[in-house]
């Protein structure tokens, strides 16, 4: 499992739906880039997600929620746990409950990481 840079793609299900990233630590790098510790993914916003019909009441994913997977157990980084691939969890989209969002790509290849 790779650790997930502040370069990681995460999206939604609906392929199109970019969530934006913002590392908060700033000491633990790889390539010199951040590496994404717990709660970076949690309530960022998703801008592109087509999911939209408001004739359905269809959403589009605007906010990941909590993440379900994707936290190392034991690598921590100032107390807080190492993001690592795959992650994911819900976002706030239509049909609510149901949609995810995930990794595309975790930004380096370097670092592996087990849970």
């Amino acid at each position: 499992m790779l650790a997930l840079t502040e370069d990681a793609v995460i999206v939604c299900e609906h392929a199109k739906g970019v969530v934006k990233l913002a590392p908060s630590q700033d000491f633990c790098r790889v390539e010199g880039r951040r590496l994404l510790v717990d709660d970076d993914p949690e309530h960022k916003g998703i801008s592109g997600c087509p999911n939209l019909n408001p004739a359905i009441g269809m959403k589009p994913c605007t906010h990941t929620l909590a993440v379900r997977e994707g936290y190392a157990s034991f690598v921590r980084i100032g107390g807080r746990r190492l993001c690592i691939a795959p992650l994911s969890g819900l976002t706030d989209g239509t049909p609510a409950g149901i949609t995810h969002y995930v990794t595309r790509d975790p930004g380096q290849t370097f670092v592996n990481c087990s849970e």
